[in-house]
């Protein structure tokens, strides 16, 4: 009740009032009396919905603007290469192995596609909410890149809802007043990639309309590991004297196989190889959203917006079984040798089916699998979402004592309703570790594997305030806070172990100010809350007695507390002429970032299996230092991160297959041991050139420390080998409507890990290394690739 009131009063004492929206393009330099061009004024945004745009100057934390140029700096646009090539403190985890479907993390907190991860970042498309409601995942590889007119990336700000953890991700999506042409490209390359793409904006008076597609077909280059995407994008849009009103449809149907990480003694063999097959992931997706915004008088604006989306998402997971045949009964199949019988749907015994494997005629394998087997399962997921939502603000731009003031008031409400299915085949382990199936699927009495249905509905209110007051000319202080209620129900529609209702709340504080040390350099500090509520994924994935599947099974529902973190940060940037023509921005920041009650999927005594847990306190920490250096023909940029996460806690965890776990397969983490699957260090380096006006080249460079495996908590293992690649492209226009261009990327070559975790090495035969005994198990890093491609300008 003390936060409570504390948010009270915060609300109370703020001036009543209102909004505006952040235009999608920063606006250009204006022309001044006598010809002279005055600076550039960029706008970010000061909450999700489109119309809150507050100078970037006057943020108290770190933020990141990329443009349309900025998320083509590889080549071609892509929004995924545009993080990793220009954010400092991102990275990308290649956990799924599939380039589509990576965890994105920033300062440590990630945006991921898979429920097994915590989701500690926001998301936003066109200012309304991109997290899926059932886990809070992010699927990337619904957003057409091509769409794209800007990206924001800020740190912690409460005001932008659940899961700003450790920041937020705005993506911005053009519409016909933000851009206007035709242009169709198409580009070909490594790995049987073929990929093309279409955009056309138009304005016609008042109207604006704007459509965009892409198609991409990629066999990809691991062995088993083919991906097709289809996108398509469509904006109308009204614009009138004080107002503007946008409805947009996004539309993607997407096959994608990421087929995760690999025994490290396979990898040695050939980098090509997978552990098991398939893995699969479909998603069918389908969303529209109105957003408008109205100037009720020259002090007051309103803005809104509303959103109806549709995801069905099917996936397929090969894994190799624990069955064999049953110690004292070889015609039936038992977990290991002396494990529990296994049990189908009606808990009939699995028989021991497979009695003539394939391994039979190699002698290494013989005397293994000569009472039948090897066994694998397939395991099926089913998830039908549908999200929806609405948000009101209102802005008012004013005076407070003579001072300029800015007040933003607003209410969100984010609904989901889903339909999980999932169950697990027994099948026949095949040469080449893929599945052959049985159609039998299992069923255990004591809830360990077993078929889940469930039905989860998902309610999130937030109500929310930001005053940006400029005290001074110089000195602008902030103060804002959000109030979040996240209301859960799960229905299990089998029987009754995933029933459950929840219900959590928060008020979350933020504070900070900014002051002009000189017109070109300003430094800043702030403080924020935030929060996020388990999931319906993490609840009814929560005992360590029903783990799940890593494959995101659900069979249990005890209570989960939510996640707090609190933000100090401060630094200092500027920007300022070196020439007439060249211009350098610059920034340096510190960070800290506490949280409590933090949650992670750990790894359960059963193979193979896990649930969600809550860990105690984490830290993340670190500096992020920038610069870039822009002129009419060239620019150069340099980002450094540096991020110390450590757990603050001391706990005992699950890990039965790193080396250094007890008898019981546990490890010991301590207070200080760092939070794998984190770059310590990361570097970010690049430019381009114009050679001449029809002939552009451009570099982008990035160097990664190594990673502490997930699974090793407690750092006793080696870290993956830290690495260096690099990417080059160019561009040539044979007209003014004709442009060919062509892209390398990793150019050396270099063979480098962005994830890794451990695997058991005993159940699965490896043909390439037979007698291999390391459970190090990694996502290798994609090889060296060539692209070359055409652009038409209409």
């Amino acid at each position: 009740m003390g936060r409570l009131s504390a948010g009270i009063g915060l609300l109370a004492w703020l001036p009543a009032a209102a909004l505006a929206q952040t235009p999608a393009p920063a606006t250009p330099p204006a022309a001044a009396p006598g010809g002279m061009t005055l600076p550039e004024i960029m706008v970010i945004g000061a909450s999700p919905m489109l119309g809150s745009g507050i100078a970037r100057d006057k943020v108290p934390g770190a933020s990141h603007v990329l443009k349309a140029d900025d998320i083509k700096i590889t080549g071609t646009p892509d929004l995924l290469g545009g993080f990793d090539a220009r954010v400092g403190g991102m990275s990308l985890n290649h956990a799924q192995n599939n380039p589509f479907q990576p965890n994105v993390l920033f300062r440590g907190f990630e945006a991921s596609p898979l429920a097994g991860n915590a989701q500690g970042l926001a998301v936003y498309v066109n200012g309304t909410r991109f997290n899926q409601p059932f886990g809070e995942t992010v699927n990337w590889d619904l957003i057409p890149s091509v769409a794209i007119d800007r990206v924001e990336i800020q740190g912690a700000n409460p005001v932008f809802g659940l899961n700003a953890l450790g920041g937020s991700v705005a993506v911005q999506l053009k519409n016909g007043f933000t851009y206007q042409g035709t242009e169709f490209e198409l580009m070909a390359g490594s790995f049987g990639r073929v990929t093309g793409s279409f955009q056309h904006g138009q304005r016609i008076n008042d109207f604006g309309i704007y459509v965009a597609g892409t198609g991409l077909r990629d066999s990809g280059w691991r062995d088993h590991s083919p991906s097709k995407l289809r996108q398509i994008y469509g904006d109308i849009g009204w614009r009138g004297s004080k107002g503007q009103v946008n409805l947009s449809v996004l539309a993607a149907s997407n096959n994608l196989v990421g087929n995760g990480t690999a025994p490290v003694d396979l990898l040695a063999a050939d980098r090509d190889q997978v552990f098991t097959h398939p893995d699969q992931t479909k998603n069918k997706y389908a969303r529209v959203a109105l957003s408008g915004h109205y100037d009720l008088d020259d002090a007051f604006s309103l803005q809104a917006s509303a959103y109806y989306s549709r995801l069905s998402q099917r996936t397929k997971n090969g894994d190799a079984s624990d069955a064999e045949p049953c110690e004292d009964d070889e015609t039936r199949l038992c977990l290991d040798d002396d494990g529990p019988q296994l049990t189908d749907r009606a808990r009939n015994p699995i028989p021991n089916f497979v009695t003539n494997s394939p391994y039979l005629g190699f002698p290494a394998f013989a005397d293994r699998f000569d009472e039948g087997g090897p066994y694998a399962q397939l395991n099926r997921t089913r998830t039908r979402t549908n999200g929806f939502g609405v948000a009101l603000q209102l802005t008012h731009q004013g005076q407070v004592f003579g001072r300029s003031n800015r007040v933003i008031v607003g209410a969100s409400y984010d609904g989901g309703r889903t339909r999980f299915k999932a169950s697990s085949e027994i099948g026949e382990l095949t040469l080449d570790r893929g599945f052959l199936g049985s159609g039998i699927i299992i069923s255990q009495e004591d809830g360990s594997i077993t078929p889940v249905s469930v039905k989860a509905n998902s309610d999130y209110f937030g109500l929310y305030i930001s005053d940006v007051l400029d005290v001074t000319d110089a000195l602008t202080v902030t103060l804002s806070g959000r109030f979040n209620v996240a209301k859960i129900k799960l229905r299990d529609q089998i029987g009754t172990a995933l029933n459950g209702n929840h219900t959590f709340r928060r008020f979350n504080p933020a504070a900070g100010l900014t002051y002009k040390i000189t017109s070109d350099i300003s430094v800043y500090a702030g403080y924020a809350e935030s929060n996020r509520a388990p999931t319906p994924a993490e609840l009814s994935c929560a005992d360590p007695a029903a783990p799940c599947s890593l494959t995101n099974f659900f069979v249990g529902d005890p209570p989960l507390k939510q996640v707090v973190a609190r933000t100090v940060e401060a630094g200092v940037r500027g920007h300022f002429k070196v020439f007439d023509d060249l211009q350098l921005n610059w920034n340096v920041g510190l960070f800290r970032t506490n949280t409590n009650d933090d949650i992670m999927f750990v790894s359960s005594p059963v193979v193979g299996r896990a649930f969600f847990q809550n860990v105690g306190a984490t830290r993340r920490q670190g500096v992020e230092v920038g610069a870039e250096l822009r002129s009419k023909r060239w620019m150069a940029f340099v980002d450094y991160a540096f991020l110390h996460a450590t757990f603050r806690k001391a706990l005992t965890l699950n890990s039965p297959e790193n080396p250094v776990a007890d008898d019981d397969g546990t490890i010991q983490v301590q207070r200080g041991d760092r939070l794998p699957g984190i770059p310590a260090h990361s570097l970010k380096f690049g430019g381009a050139v114009a050679i001449t006006e029809a002939w552009r080249v451009g570099m982008t460079g990035q160097a990664m420390s190594g990673r502490y495996l997930v699974g090793d908590e407690n750092n006793q293992n080696r870290r993956t080998k830290p690495y260096a690649i690099f990417g080059l492209n160019t561009s040539y226009d044979l007209s003014p409507n004709i442009q060919v261009f062509g892209l390398i990327t990793n150019i050396f070559n270099a063979k480098y890990t962005t994830f890794g975790t451990f695997s058991p090495v005993s159940e699965v035969p490896m043909l390439q290394a037979p007698n291999a005994a390391n459970t190090r198990s990694l996502s290798p890093g994609m090889p060296r690739a060539i692209y070359a491609g055409v652009r038409v300008r209409l």
